[in-house]
């Protein structure tokens, strides 16, 4: 979670950031008070990722330099402006060209976690004992890079979120075609092969619900491709904003998802570049 505030790290996430950004919007009256840097917004957006805290306490942390209301208000306006898929975009185009996505083996799988404050998309689930919480959905290639998810309230069924994550999967040219889809007994349901039917995959590796009655046995490696999956949400849930979630629209939950994975991306890339771009001597 810390390495997200590494300034190498976040240098490049902002460095990216900054060639997705509008125009600033004119003020009606033609005049107002300097506008708050984008790299402060950063910043405030970043700290809150990590943590997870309320606007409020990141205005403390980032001494006072800009309010809790600026932080929201430029967040949205990011949103807007598709800042942030467009950065999860071009994090997975980067990894892409210098290592390669390994769409050979895909797992994919739910993840359920807390929202307090509710709001749209949140709802009461099993795995928090009648409090309310949301899920993301999401597929991972072979070393664990998110490739797509789906996200939704806690009592939605995984199954339910299996096509629409497909769907953001294989919109990506990069990632349209899957060698094997790792499913656990969650997605094991009789009408599996028609709901995949259709979809560019070769082969699919499920644990089905009742197995002696289907006739079909795992593939090999089962076991060792489906911990991929939960090693990633395990990244994911280390950053505090997803963990325990206070936004109360969806689309900030997604923002804040592009974000994490972004950050993921580009420190696995730093990592890759230090191992394997060390200077003659």
């Amino acid at each position: 979670m810390m390495r997200a505030l590494h300034p190498e790290v976040h240098d490049a996430v902002f460095a990216t950031i900054v060639g997705l950004l509008p125009p600033p919007p004119e003020h009606p009256l033609g005049c107002h008070r300097p506008r708050v840097s984008d790299r402060v917004c950063f910043r405030g957006l970043l700290l809150r990722i990590v943590t997870g805290a309320a606007w409020e306490t990141i205005e403390f942390l980032l001494d006072r330099q800009v309010s809790d209301t600026t932080l929201r208000a430029r967040r949205d306006e990011w949103i807007a402006a598709g800042v942030f898929d467009q950065l999860v975009a071009h994090a997975r185009d980067a990894y892409d060209r210098m290592i390669g996505l390994d769409t050979s083996h895909v797992a994919l799988d739910g993840s359920d976690q807390l929202a307090p404050c509710g709001g749209v998309g949140t709802a009461v689930g099993p795995a928090h004992k009648g409090r309310l919480g949301w899920k993301w959905c999401a597929a991972v290639e072979a070393t664990g890079i998110p490739l797509g998810w789906t996200i939704d309230g806690a009592n939605r069924n995984d199954y339910a979120m299996l096509q629409p994550t497909l769907d953001a999967v294989i919109a990506n040219p990069a990632t349209a075609h899957i060698g094997t889809l790792h499913l656990d007994r969650g997605f094991g349901y009789p009408s599996l092969p028609d709901r995949l039917a259709g979809y560019p995959i070769e082969q699919f590796n499920v644990a089905w619900r009742n197995k002696p009655n289907q006739g079909r046995v795992l593939l090999a490696g089962f076991g060792r491709r489906r911990w991929i999956v939960e090693r990633s949400h395990s990244w994911l849930t280390n950053y505090g904003q997803l963990r325990r979630n206070t936004d109360r629209y969806q689309h900030h939950r997604h923002a804040a998802l592009c974000l994490a994975t972004t950050i993921l991306i580009t420190h696995r890339l730093i990592d890759f570049r230090d191992q394997h771009c060390r200077p003659i001597r």
